[in-house]
């Protein structure tokens, strides 16, 4: 396991030394900058558990590296050193966001004992601790400075029963930092259950949610039990809550202010204990503006926010993850692929995803798929790269689509019996009419169609 590692940040070589010295024998991974400069450098290219800094530095000082460090990663912890004569201007940066400060000379059983509050403090795990303490997040593989930050966050915030809302673009993977947060958790030996709010039509999705009871509606032959009372004492994942129709959102509401649910076609309540965690690609305010989502519900949902960057904004994650792939399936069509030629690596990482992380795993199983030699070419990349582009459409115009197929399906059923249909899709026939003519359908062409 990799111990915490600590950036020490001093124009004092001689301190620079000391206190690499001191954190080094304790068991810490130690990173040295000279001043702040060098410093966000070093946090660029790998953000560490916690940092060091001197105060009274030239150019950039600690206090501005304070302000800069806190915009980027607001959970990362730092602890000022300053001259005694200055400590006016370090409790000033307590106050500011620093974790403490320590006086210099310092006691090294003092900035020891700091180090590993402050670590604690943060979710990170000491260097005296020997039990694997990442496995909450091993699905989620990232060198990236922005990612870590946000498992910094995700780990703080796991070890609350707050709700989390996680927004970020499809594919770049809210379920799998849902699932990381659920494992973090005290929940973590209980249920995690996962939906969809836009995968499932509008006249499902209460019973998935509530459950129904026997004779509730038509096909009802059997009581049901939903997903927030299978996730009793666990997690309920809402993935794509922006897409939940409004009289369900009152009812997710009251389940999340009251802590109870009643199936549909019960009169009885059922008490639940279900942290939720949910998420979407929609910009939610701008919903709520427009009066597709309510704002109390929002709030409820939205205790604390995690924004998940695009694969795009996570370059350096690219080659990391497209290996990871070539195991996985190498392993699963029993191919031998052993890296990409350097072509093939460039055009990987130059190419736009669109469809994120789930596009980059499809697109390596493609070309491993089609792999006839140990070594990736730029070629293959490129055919893949097109056909899975060509693949991946908006969410509306998926929704849309399903929705057409639907209402064709129905109709063969019915044999162009709009009445009939209607019931079905239990909507009424002026409602069932208007989603025919939006997807321009005529029900008469339906009739005597076998």
């Amino acid at each position: 396991m990799d111990q915490p590692t600590i950036l020490i940040v001093d124009d004092d070589p001689d301190i620079l030394k000391l206190i690499g010295l001191r954190l080094g024998a304790a068991g810490y991974n130690t990173v040295a900058a000279n001043n702040g400069e060098e410093a966000m450098a070093a946090i660029a290219l790998k953000r560490p558990d916690l940092i060091v800094s001197d105060l009274r530095m030239p150019a950039m000082d600690g206090m501005a590296l304070l302000d800069a460090v806190h915009k980027l990663h607001p959970t990362l912890p730092m602890i000022i050193l300053t001259a005694h004569g200055s400590i006016p201007d370090a409790v000033n940066a307590t106050q500011r966001g620093a974790y403490s400060f320590l006086t210099k000379p310092f006691d090294s059983q003092e900035l020891l004992q700091l180090v590993a509050s402050a670590l604690r403090m943060s979710g990170s795990h000491n260097a005296s601790d020997v039990t694997n303490d990442d496995d909450w997040r091993s699905a989620i593989l990232t060198r990236s400075p922005q990612m870590e930050s946000l498992l910094g966050e995700a780990k703080l915030v796991a070890m609350t029963d707050a709700s989390v809302f996680i927004q970020g673009e499809s594919g770049s993977g809210k379920e799998l930092l849902a699932r990381a947060i659920h494992n973090a958790s005290a929940r973590k030996e209980k249920p995690f259950v996962a939906i969809n709010c836009g995968a499932i039509p509008e006249n499902l999705l209460e019973s998935e949610l509530f459950g129904h009871n026997k004779g509730a509606f038509t096909g009802a032959v059997s009581n049901h039990v939903g997903l927030f009372e299978s996730a009793h004492g666990g997690t309920l994942f809402l993935d794509e809550i922006g897409d939940m129709p409004q009289p369900l959102q009152v009812k997710v509401l009251r389940a999340l202010q009251e802590r109870i649910i009643r199936p549909v076609g019960s009169t009885q309540d059922v008490n639940i204990d279900v942290r939720v965690i949910s998420a979407t690609h929609r910009a939610l305010s701008d919903e709520m503006r427009a009066g597709r989502f309510r704002e109390d519900l929002f709030y409820r949902i939205n205790v604390v926010s995690l924004d998940i960057p695009s694969l795009a904004n996570r370059r350096e994650d690219i080659s990391l993850l497209a290996n990871h792939f070539v195991n996985i399936f190498n392993g699963k069509y029993n191919k031998d692929v052993q890296s990409f030629a350097p072509e093939a690596l460039e055009t990987l990482i130059a190419a736009e995803w669109p469809g994120n992380v789930r596009q980059l795993q499809n697109v390596i199983e493609q070309t491993i798929v089609l792999a006839t030699t140990q070594i990736i070419s730029v070629n293959l990349l490129e055919k893949a790269l097109q056909e899975t582009a060509n693949t991946i459409i908006p969410l509306d115009m998926a929704k849309q689509q399903f929705e057409q197929n639907y209402l064709i399906n129905i109709l063969k059923a019915t044999q162009g019996n709009v009445a009939q249909a209607s019931k079905l899709a239990k909507r009424n026939r002026t409602e069932f009419y208007r989603l025919l003519e939006r997807h321009h359908i005529q029900p008469n062409s339906f009739k005597n169609n076998n």
